[in-house]
């Protein structure tokens, strides 16, 4: 199968770790396409969540896709986020093309992009971390329910339904938060004379205008992999946001976990750090 070519992808809120991350799916994406230059932004492992009794095949299979890009010799940025924030102390972390950084600015045909996760406007995050954790682990417990009635309801001939999305949309303080953040961030990116500004956290995926009182700048989220199942894309001098429910490409690959080493967890890193150290230069 042919790979679709894409110049920038930005993955965030993956979760992996987690029973509400889709794996599978975002596995059947990543074997879709052929980028030139990948961007985590933050919360790809939940490091806040983990727990060695689940970490399913189709987990670790996507840190082997991922560090392959880096064997592969594609830029790989990692930008750490609230789950994953002990990567954060391992700024300026280098490793073939990974680059581990707390925020990134590029410019891209001739427009600066500022990326990075966006916690660091969560007010809950900066003052009340105990409260966001014991929030995470609600969603988790929510996202897992919210899997079971969709089961139920599709065996019976009714489409999924979105449990945390009903509540964002309904509850006005979620809907606040999203407005409040997405304003601060654009206004603080508008003042420093950025064109783009990039974020992922808040698991909602968006492309927007938003005019602010330092001027326009173009405001964008990746979305996640837990609900949304989005990416976004650099292609031709265009953004768009990817969408999985829409990609029959993607959903038609089939992911064979059975033809998967049985290696453990421990082993497998190590022949993908093997692999990475053969691919380096020699001093």
């Amino acid at each position: 199968m042919a790979k679709r070519e894409v110049d920038i992808v930005v993955l965030s809120d993956i979760h992996l770790g987690t029973y509400g991350c889709h794996a599978t799916e975002l596995l059947r994406y990543l074997k879709s396409i052929k980028p030139k230059a990948v961007i985590l932004n933050g919360d790809i492992i939940d490091v806040w969540q983990f727990s060695k009794r689940y970490w399913p095949a189709t987990h670790m299979m996507v840190v082997k896709h991922l560090i392959g890009y880096i064997a592969k010799d594609i830029p790989v940025y990692y930008i750490p986020g609230n789950h994953d924030e002990m990567l954060r102390r391992f700024k300026g972390f280098h490793l073939g093309s990974l680059k581990i950084t707390n925020k990134l600015s590029l410019k891209i045909d001739n427009k600066r992009v500022w990326l990075f996760h966006g916690d660091v406007f969560d007010v809950v995050m900066q003052h009340s971390k105990w409260l966001a954790k014991l929030g995470a682990i609600g969603y988790d417990t929510l996202i897992i329910i919210n899997r079971m009635v969709n089961y139920i309801s599709e065996k019976m001939g009714r489409g999924k339904i979105s449990f945390s999305k009903k509540v964002k949309n309904t509850v006005k303080g979620a809907v606040k938060f999203i407005n409040s953040f997405e304003d601060t961030v654009c206004d603080i990116a508008a003042e420093n004379k950025y064109d783009y500004v990039v974020c992922g956290h808040i698991h909602h995926p968006e492309i927007k205008n938003v005019t602010t009182p330092h001027g326009d700048v173009i405001y964008m989220n990746s979305g996640d992999w837990i609900e949304n199942l989005t990416a976004l894309e650099y292609t031709e001098g265009k953004w768009s946001i990817y969408n999985y429910h829409e990609d029959l490409v993607a959903q038609a690959i089939d992911i064979n976990k059975k033809k998967q080493s049985k290696e453990s967890a421990k082993e497998l890193m190590e022949s993908m750090m093997l692999e990475l150290s053969m691919n380096q230069p020699a001093a």
